[in-house]
């Protein structure tokens, strides 16, 4: 399982750079016989990232808790 992360400064949001990040790091993932998952994991509240996971195939299997940033979804996609 790998997990990946992005994060988009705000003048730059909403011009594809979030789903050109995802997409080149989903097509690593599938490159890499090692990997089976792809995890990505998102506050309830972040509404924009939820949907471009969503929109690669990621479906929602679980919550954590992280100290930095609270209650997480965990989003996650077979990549074998």
């Amino acid at each position: 399982m790998v997990e990946v992360g992005y994060e988009v400064v705000p003048w730059a949001r909403r011009r594809g750079y979030a789903r050109a990040a995802l997409g080149a790091l989903l097509a690593v993932a599938q490159q890499r016989a090692d990997v089976q998952v792809l995890r990505a994991t998102i506050s309830a509240e972040n509404t924009a990232s939820r949907a471009l996971v969503a929109s690669f195939g990621l479906v929602e299997v679980g919550e954590q808790w992280d100290d930095e940033d609270g209650l997480e979804t965990i989003f996650e996609l077979p990549v074998v």
